[in-house]
């Protein structure tokens, strides 16, 4: 504390006398004071402890910026003292009925005040600094009409770091400064913008907005501030610039004060901003109705995550059921398409741990992985494919195939599982057809036998298509023209056929029954 006190006049906290409180800045609390000794009306911000503002602000002497008197340093009385701005915060200002008598040369002159203030903090000051909390409500008023910057607590100096803590109040925040990414000075001009806003519309800023529901819209929707339709261009266009999500197309405070004086040269320009300002109640409906909609946004976002919410917990329970009923392993995933080599050497393990399996099938999970067996594979293996892997036991086959025919049981029972309610633009693409290219074959065997009675048939459908694609046949189903037939039905899924057989002859046809492919 001794390095701090060095650099800057410390004061006795006994020689302030505290009135009402004035406001809060960041990480205090702001008093109207009296400096008794020096017979001097001040602002006092009371801190929990001393960090950098003290130090900026005694580095700094501007007719824009606040100026600082000293610091009390008594534990646990930290305080800093500045002059007291008797005009209060631009905010206010701005917010009250004196602000019906801002004109052209009122927002001009305030405009340059508060960009000169930024240009000095940026480029003349003795070291650059980064407020990255400008807004109305830390910029004050002296009694003539000045407008003076304030508030450097979560100010930084620009050579200290670049990269930003989550600091500031999300409607003057720049897009990287609410993801705390690095920045840079014109995370500040963003911040003017919307000072420049508040200015020429007299309006809070994404009023009626929770400030985590303005920075979800400013960096997922890319949303900004409306600019009425008659608002001046040149104005207009300097807002634009200003909240350019690209940082380095944003102009620096010095082009912005060169705008500024361009501006002031613009003859027609005072009647064009007088009659906006004056015709509010023609264009504040344009604001209304732009909040009305990012509302709305918000709802339908927040309705979509209770959707979701409800959506993973009945997942949990399905989840939760499916392992209590099925006889399945523990799953990777429920995702079996995506199953790894990895995924699958994992289910094989659970599967004949599960089954109490003798030391032969305790090496099957190796010999799947040996064979670089997916997940996509498992679904599509077939009896003959098993036995090339080497895997001869009959027992062990049917074992397998079954374990394998109720993991995709399980994952069909999950494709049907109830999606999120869609919106009407999602509902109408969602009713767009998929085209699914299947090959079917279908044929018959005959045995003729010595008569009728002994004759046997047997109908079959093979298929062909991409790898997945059995997983889009539901059934099929073979029907007669002999009502008496007696039909024995055998499904092979595995192995892409279904057969059915009968032990007399007569015509037949078959349905084949999709999937509805929506869910895919």
């Amino acid at each position: 504390m001794s390095s701090l006190s060095a650099s800057f006049v410390q004061i006795k906290f006994d020689d302030l006398q505290f009135f009402e409180n004035c406001g809060g800045g960041s990480f205090g609390s702001v008093y109207r004071a009296q400096w008794k000794s020096q017979d001097k009306e001040v602002a006092v911000k009371k801190l929990l402890k001393i960090e950098k503002e003290a130090e900026i602000l005694s580095m700094l002497s501007h007719r824009n910026i606040i100026q600082f008197y000293g610091a009390v340093l008594e534990p646990p009385n930290y305080c800093i003292v500045t002059e007291y701005a008797a005009g209060g915060s631009l905010y206010d200002y701005i917010n009250s009925n004196r602000s019906e008598e801002m004109d052209m040369d009122h927002i001009m002159a305030w405009a340059t005040d508060v960009a000169k203030g930024m240009h000095y903090l940026h480029m003349e000051a003795p070291i650059k600094v980064i407020h990255r909390d400008l807004k109305s409500r830390n910029v004050v008023i002296t009694i003539d009409g000045v407008l003076k910057i304030c508030d450097f607590g979560a100010s930084r100096f620009h050579s200290h770091t670049t990269h930003m803590s989550l600091v500031g109040t999300f409607p003057w925040m720049a897009p990287e400064v609410i993801q705390s990414l690095p920045v840079s000075d014109t995370c500040d001009t963003y911040s003017y913008g919307v000072v420049l806003w508040e200015m020429l519309t007299r309006e809070v800023p994404f009023k009626g907005l929770e400030g985590l529901q303005v920075a979800w819209l400013v960096v997922e929707k890319n949303e900004r501030l409306t600019i009425p339709s008659s608002c001046p261009k040149s104005f207009a266009e300097m807002m634009r610039q200003c909240w350019e999500a690209d940082a380095k197309k944003r102009p620096s405070f010095k082009q912005i004060i060169s705008n500024l004086e361009s501006m002031a040269n613009d003859s027609k320009l005072p009647d064009q901003c007088n009659s906006f300002l004056h015709h509010k109640a023609e264009w504040r409906c344009e604001i209304e109705e732009t909040l009305e909609r990012l509302k709305k946004l918000e709802r339908d976002l927040s309705f979509k995550e209770q959707e979701l919410k409800e959506r993973e917990r009945r997942l949990k329970m399905w989840e939760q059921k499916l392992t209590e009923q099925s006889h399945t392993p523990l799953l990777p995933s429920f995702d079996i398409c995506s199953w790894t080599e990895d995924d699958v050497y994992f289910w094989m393990k659970q599967l004949v741990k599960k089954g109490d399996a003798s030391e032969e099938q305790s090496g099957y999970a190796s010999v799947f992985k040996e064979h670089h067996i997916t997940g996509k594979q498992l679904l599509l293996l077939r009896e003959s494919d098993m036995k090339d892997m080497g895997i001869v036991s009959r027992g062990h086959i049917i074992y397998l195939k079954t374990a394998i025919e109720m993991l995709t049981h399980d994952y069909l029972t999950l494709f049907h599982f109830p999606p999120l309610t869609k919106n009407s633009e999602e509902e109408n693409k969602g009713n767009e057809e998929k085209l699914v290219n299947l090959d079917l074959v279908f044929g018959y065997h005959l045995k003729p036998g010595t008569s009728s009675k002994d004759c046997k048939w047997k109908m079959y459908m093979e298929m062909d298509g991409d790898d997945i694609a059995i997983a889009y046949i539901k059934d099929v189903t073979f029907n007669t023209n002999c009502p008496d037939v007696e039909v024995l039905k055998m499904t092979k899924l595995f192995e892409g056929q279904l057969h059915s057989y009968s032990k007399k002859t007569c015509s037949a046809f078959a349905s084949v029954e999709i999937l509805d492919l929506r869910h895919f």
